[in-house]
C-alpha cells in the first residue's frame, strides 16, 4: 500500500510539474507584453525613463519579480485555481516627463490592459484557424482516453498554452482595470477625473495593493470572482465563440 501511495504521490507531483511548464510560456507572454506596453507608450509621449533603463525588452530576465512572476503563479497552479494570475517588475514611468502628463497617464496606463487584450484576440484567432483546420486535434481536451501519436500531442500542447495565454491575458486586463491605485485603472480614474477629485483619490496609492490584496485573498460578497468571471464568460464568447468555449473549460481545468 505504501509503494502505492508512494506512486500516486509521483504521479501528482508530475503532473503539477507538467502544469507549471504548460503556464510557464503563457505567464511570461501576458505579463511581459503588459509591462513593454507601459514602457513604449510612455517613451513615445515623452518619457524615456524605461528605454534609459532597459526595461524595453521582451528579454524576461530584466522583467521576473520573484513573487508575482514565479511564487505567485506557482501557489496558484499548484492549489488548482480556476484563475492563475501573476505580474512583473513594473516598468518604471516618470509621469512629469511625459508632454500632458495627466492625460498621457491615461493612455500609458490603459497600454498594459489593451495589450492583454491583443494577445487574447490573437490566441483565438489561432485556435479559431487551428478548430477550422481540423476541429478532431481539440477533442482529447474532452476525451481524456483517446490516444494520440507523439505529433498530434505536440500540437494538443500548444492548443492547451493557447487556451492559457487567452484566459490569463483577459484575466490580467480585467484586474489591472479595477480603479484602485495603482493599478492601471486606478491611474485611468485619475488621469480622467477632475484635478480636485484626482488629487484625492490619488492618495489612495500607498494603501491600494492592501485594498487589492484584501479583494484578491477574501473577494467580500463574490464581486472580485464575479466581476471576473462574468467578464472572462462575455469575452471568451465574443472571441472563442460557442464551439470553443467547451473546450476552453476543459483546458483550464
Amino acid at each position: 500500500m505504501s509503494g502505492f501511495l508512494w506512486l500516486v504521490s509521483v504521479l501528482d507531483i508530475a503532473e503539477m510539474i507538467r502544469n507549471i511548464l504548460l503556464w510557464a510560456v503563457p505567464v511570461m507572454m501576458a505579463v511581459i507584453f503588459h509591462e513593454v506596453a507601459h514602457g513604449y507608450a510612455a517613451l513615445r509621449l515623452g518619457d524615456t525613463t524605461a528605454r534609459d533603463m532597459g526595461r524595453l525588452t521582451l528579454n524576461p530576465l530584466p522583467h521576473i519579480d520573484p513573487m508575482g512572476t514565479v511564487m505567485i503563479p506557482l501557489i496558484l497552479i499548484a492549489v488548482g485555481s480556476p484563475f492563475i494570475f501573476g505580474y512583473a517588475k513594473p516598468v518604471p514611468v516618470n509621469f512629469l516627463r511625459l508632454r500632458k502628463p495627466k492625460r498621457d497617464m491615461v493612455y500609458v496606463a490603459a497600454a498594459g490592459p489593451a495589450t492583454n487584450l491583443l494577445l487574447a484576440f490573437s490566441a483565438a484567432l489561432l485556435l479559431r484557424l487551428c478548430y477550422l483546420v481540423d476541429p478532431s486535434l481539440f477533442m482529447p481536451l474532452i476525451n481524456h482516453d483517446a490516444a494520440i501519436g507523439f505529433a498530434a500531442s505536440l500540437v494538443l500542447t500548444a492548443i492547451r498554452m493557447l487556451f492559457f495565454l487567452f484566459a490569463l491575458s483577459v484575466v490580467l486586463a480585467l484586474f489591472n482595470l479595477f480603479p484602485v491605485p495603482p493599478l492601471d485603472g486606478g491611474r485611468i480614474a485619475v488621469g480622467i477625473l477632475p484635478q480636485n477629485l484626482a488629487r484625492s483619490y490619488a492618495r489612495i496609492e500607498p494603501f491600494g495593493m492592501l485594498i487589492v490584496i484584501f479583494i484578491f485573498i477574501f473577494d467580500p460578497f463574490g464581486i472580485f470572482s464575479g466581476i471576473l468571471g462574468i467578464g472572462m464568460g462575455i469575452i471568451a464568447r465574443l472571441l472563442l465563440g460557442g464551439d470553443l468555449l467547451p473546450f476552453l473549460a476543459a483546458a483550464l481545468s
